[in-house]
């Protein structure tokens, strides 16, 4: 399809609502509100391959090598059919296909920065007069793309400030964190491309992923490489569909079988809950004390229903003694482990737990703490962290909105903004051009500023005329985004 049509309908006339005589418009995108208690500010991740993606390969491909008479036919026939015959017109699409390139300037904040909220992340304005309609016409592509890897990669950092905390206080493997979060997101998300870019914001913070797309988006758009870096990595483990083939009477022969002869070595996760997770913990694992203890490698119980806090470190209140006691605490019963200096308990090597259903942040912080209370190191567990985490939010979590700022009419300059009486302030925009500084280590606004001064500060150039400028890896990405973290922990 025409990239050009990746918009909202009621963008493809705006170019004649602008008063005559516009020759330049300039915008920003910024997080306006939070609607998670605790978190002010908001990762800045997938610009870049917004750029790469859409403005440099999709416009390339599906619009200026593809001939002008029939892009111009297919948008006119497209344009009448959807809104009527109107006089959106068709000479400036002939005029930008003409010039070859997506006339435009993208200032943007470091990827993988914490922005607070009411700052913008990037701006950006036309640098050619006659295509001041293109500014704006790019918010909705802009929006659909880049709000969903930022509201992931916030959540994920959030998940990683926890855990980090408490394999500080607890653990004497605190480096284990980085796959102590999992992504297990990716049937749950709205499509393949926001699976993948969901779990790219993962990725900023962990290294463990069932999302594989994405080991090739951070190659093909971040300059990664799986052959000298971790990416995102995961393990062998099944399914119920596999304990189920095997038969409830036959469970512990599958577990055999699976830790002996399938994966005599290395990591294996089972799901232990098809039938009786406690049958598992108090009978088949005390069966296979010996071949689990005899493997070159870890055995992973999965426990996947149930309340995750209550099954992970115990019920007070349960019924019977398994479920008072919890996952960690019996498999310390059956298999032992260490103190560490810290004075907390760490399961044999050979031995551990992860629990991947509806992890949430409370959850998250309910299970190390619970851990913690009972003597346990927070390492004991992994996290799988899916969809609940990372589908449940909306553009309108963080706020995010692409807002014109400054315009140019007739040769004079315009400093524009929208304040509407009946909002709470949250829509009410900044004002003129902008420049970010950094001032105590946080990103500021300072608005109503001049060009020259909007030269200044913080954000740099990504992109100008159909050029990449800022071609960053995931590396420094990553690197960006864990200074922050050590700042906080």
């Amino acid at each position: 399809m025409n990239p050009l049509l990746y918009t909202d309908g009621y963008k493809v006339d705006h170019r004649r609502q602008y008063p005559d005589e516009t020759t330049l418009v300039y915008s920003n995108w910024t997080p306006r509100k939070s609607r998670i208690e605790g978190i002010n500010e908001v990762v800045f991740f997938g610009l870049q391959y917004f750029i790469k993606r859409y403005l440099i390969q999709e416009f390339q491909e599906n619009f200026f090598d593809q001939p002008k008479a029939e892009i111009c036919a297919k948008y006119s026939r497209r344009i009448n059919n959807y809104l009527g015959e109107n006089k959106v017109g068709i000479k400036h699409i002939e005029d930008l296909h003409d010039l070859g390139y997506i006339p435009m300037v993208i200032k943007a904040l470091p990827e993988g920065v914490s922005v607070p909220i009411r700052v913008p992340m990037f701006t950006m304005y036309n640098t050619l007069p006659q295509f001041f309609w293109l500014t704006n016409y790019f918010e909705t592509l802009l929006s659909t793309t880049v709000w969903l890897p930022c509201n992931s990669a916030t959540l994920a950092k959030q998940y990683r400030i926890i855990l980090d905390k408490y394999a500080k206080e607890t653990s004497s493997i605190p480096e284990f964190v980085d796959w102590q979060g999992h992504d297990f997101s990716m049937r749950g998300m709205a499509g393949l491309e926001a699976a993948t870019m969901s779990s790219a914001g993962h990725l900023l913070s962990f290294t463990g992923t069932d999302t594989i797309p994405t080991v090739d988006f951070f190659e093909d758009y971040y300059n990664a490489n799986s052959e000298t870096e971790l990416i995102g990595g995961s393990v062998a483990a099944t399914e119920h569909s596999v304990m189920c083939m095997g038969t409830n009477l036959g469970e512990q022969e599958t577990f055999k079988r699976l830790i002996t002869a399938v994966y005599p070595a290395g990591i294996v996760s089972i799901v232990s809950d098809t039938w009786n997770l406690w049958t598992v913990l108090t009978k088949y694992l005390p069966n296979l004390k010996e071949e689990v203890l005899a493997r070159d490698g870890k055995v992973v119980i999965r426990p996947d229903s149930g309340d995750p806090v209550d099954i992970i470190c115990g019920n007070p209140t349960g019924k019977t003694i398994e479920e008072k006691k919890g996952v960690i605490e019996l498999l310390w019963e059956i298999f032992g482990g260490a103190t560490n200096s810290k004075g907390f308990k760490e399961l044999d090597s050979h031995i551990g737990a992860i629990y991947g259903d509806s992890i949430t942040l409370n959850r998250a912080t309910q299970i190390c703490e619970r851990l913690k209370a009972k003597g346990f190191a927070s390492t004991n567990v992994v996290l799988g962290i899916g969809s609940f985490t990372y589908q449940y939010n909306t553009r309108d979590t963080f706020g995010f909105a692409m807002k014109a700022t400054y315009g140019e009419v007739a040769g004079e300059g315009r400093e524009i903004y929208k304040d509407p009486i009946t909002d709470d302030g949250t829509k009410k925009s900044a004002k003129g051009l902008m420049k970010i500084v950094k001032e105590n280590g946080k990103y500021k606004l300072i608005d109503q500023v001049s060009w020259e001064e909007e030269k200044e500060g913080e954000l740099r150039e990504v992109y100008r005329d159909g050029k990449l400028l800022v071609d960053d890896s995931l590396s420094e990405i990553r690197a960006r985004l864990k200074s922050e973290i050590n700042e906080t922990n």
